[in-house]
């Protein structure tokens, strides 16, 4: 019986071994980024109130790139996953606009979150390639403003003196706050290790 060359698994005690070497290195990387994401998820939440843990958590290892990134890259990831929500929730309150027949009040805050939105799309842009450029103070400017987009749209709706009217978008603006603190208290962290 002849065994096939190309397969990995063949009966080649050598192959098999280096098999399992391989499959070990790569999940001892992978548990290793699973601590680095909770590790700077834990400190994030002590040095910053507005950082939840397990958003945090969640949010970065939902995405793919967590599995093999270094604290640089997840700052990467927190903005990309920021960018992300600007632009769904644009998209969002656009539909939300065309698709339900609001009243006036609910008609103007919309447009003015979409506004909000629309502007914080080319700050977050900004914010990536100010943090490319280590141009570190200006990245924290920008996810700032981006941050101030969701709070000052959800406080739109609070104008209306009428506690039964909540806002649709509270979800979405608290989301995008929060990988604003995520990214910002990451972006800090790399401040104060750059500065040492």
């Amino acid at each position: 019986m002849k065994t096939n060359p190309n397969n990995v698994f063949s009966s080649n005690p050598l192959n098999i071994l280096i098999s399992i070497l391989l499959f070990c290195a790569i999940d001892t990387m992978m548990a290793q980024n699973v601590t680095l994401i909770r590790n700077t998820c834990k400190s994030s939440s002590k040095n910053n109130p507005n950082v939840n843990v397990n958003f945090c958590i969640t949010s970065l290892q939902s995405a793919p790139a967590s599995r093999c990134a270094a604290l640089r890259g997840l700052e990467i990831i927190a903005i990309r996953l920021l960018r992300y929500n600007v632009t769904d929730t644009r998209c969002f309150i656009k539909q939300l606009v065309t698709t339900k027949n609001w009243n006036q009040f609910y008609k103007n805050r919309l447009n003015d979150c979409y506004e909000l939105y629309s502007d914080a799309i080319p700050s977050v842009k900004k914010a990536m390639q100010s943090f490319s450029g280590k141009l570190y103070d200006d990245a924290n400017i920008q996810i700032s403003a981006v941050m101030d987009a969701a709070t000052t749209c959800e406080d739109g709706f609070k104008e209306g003196g009428n506690e039964a009217l909540s806002s649709p978008l509270k979800k979405r603006n608290d989301d995008m706050f929060q990988l604003g603190a995520i990214a910002l208290s990451f972006l800090g962290i790399l401040q104060a290790g750059s500065s040492n």
